[in-house]
């Protein structure tokens, strides 16, 4: 398990750690404190699905896109990421 605030310790920008983990509708509460972590999960939303399928594809050279897009869409979806969240223990550091 991975100690979060070690991490936003070692984190060079606290200001994006903290972004990255505030959601609109506190922003929408806190007007002018800080932007949503909206771009930056537009973003991480793209590399996530890009790593997904980079280890996908080399893991598994003989099976078809079909099969990759159902694997990747398992493994990269509100439940799994849900998942490694609570295993992160971020439920105490979001700002919802």
């Amino acid at each position: 398990m991975t100690d979060i605030n070690k991490v936003k310790d070692d984190f060079e920008d606290k200001n994006l750690f903290d972004q990255a983990l505030t959601h609109r509708s506190w922003v929408n509460e806190h007007k002018g404190l800080r932007g949503s972590n909206e771009r930056l999960e537009f973003l991480g939303d793209a590399i996530l699905e890009f790593v997904a399928s980079k280890e996908i594809f080399a893991k598994f050279p003989d099976k078809e896109e079909g099969y990759l897009t159902a694997l990747r869409a398992n493994l990269v979806n509100t439940v799994a990421l849900a998942e490694v969240a609570k295993k992160l223990q971020l439920g105490p550091i979001l700002f919802l």
